[in-house]
């Protein structure tokens, strides 16, 4: 394996990911998205797309281009609150979901790229999380075609008190799409602030690991204590520039006294 792992053009590096593919894409809600490789894989056409995303963007912009092009099977996710045509192509049968809780989903991830193959955690105890019965799949007529299974709930002594826990399953994917601020050939990345969330996860979960960078640093300029994901996890690294588009998903603002 070459230690360049450089790729000039955005659509050379997503030229191999085929139909059916599972993803884990990086982001939350549209801060740290990789927007770029997602517009790349648009005009590539896959299909068929098994998405594992803590969200799945919004109407216009992030993985909700995909979704409005009818690229998307099934979301894996743990948060769906800002994207109507999401909210349609569910009720309606044509989007499968499988709803996370958001901290279960991100250890799902690390889980998956740390070799772990499942783990135990208290989330979701006494819900439908763990009893089933989480709606995943539609009929046209709104009806509950595919509910999801009961999972398997053990009693361990934490801190001297028996205490149930579910058997959740590591999660990992043919593919990984993040976004980082910074990173260098070997595909050592760096993360901006709080664009750092569920994309170093994303990545290791990822059997391939495709990342944008917004700039390529010659190798040994990363300080090694400040790289946030190294490149044995990363596979293709494509430079977009620091004048990628970024938008703002919901604007606040308050009056100035």
């Amino acid at each position: 394996m070459t230690l360049d792992k450089v790729v000039q053009r955005p659509a050379d590096a997503v030229a191999d990911i085929p139909n059916g593919a599972t993803l884990a894409v990086g982001g939350f809600g549209l801060c740290g998205i990789p927007m770029v490789l997602i517009d790349a894989l648009l005009a590539h056409g896959a299909d068929e797309l098994s998405v594992v995303s803590n969200n799945c963007g919004v109407d216009d912009w992030g993985l909700g281009l995909l979704l409005a092009a009818g690229r998307i099977r099934k979301m894996t996710s743990s948060y769906v609150g800002e994207n109507r045509e999401f909210a349609r192509r569910y009720l309606t049968g044509e989007l499968e979901l499988e709803l996370t809780p958001q901290g279960t989903l991100a250890e799902k991830l690390r889980a998956g790229g740390a070799g772990i193959a499942a783990f135990f955690t208290q989330t979701g105890v006494g819900t439908a999380v763990a009893e089933g019965g989480l709606p995943q799949r539609h009929a046209a007529d709104g009806s509950v075609l595919v509910a999801s299974e009961p999972k398997r709930v053990e009693t361990f002594t934490v801190r001297g008190e028996p205490r149930e826990f579910v058997l959740e399953e590591a999660i990992t994917t043919d593919f990984a799409l993040v976004h980082a601020a910074q990173g260098d050939a070997h595909g050592n990345l760096v993360f901006d602030k709080s664009a750092r969330n569920f994309s170093p996860l994303a990545a290791m979960a990822g059997r391939v690991c495709i990342a944008e960078v917004e700039e390529l640093v010659d190798v040994g300029d990363l300080d090694p204590d400040a790289i946030h994901l190294p490149g044995i996890f990363v596979d293709r690294v494509v430079v977009v520039g620091r004048d990628v588009e970024k938008r703002i998903e919901r604007r606040t603002v308050r009056e100035v006294n």
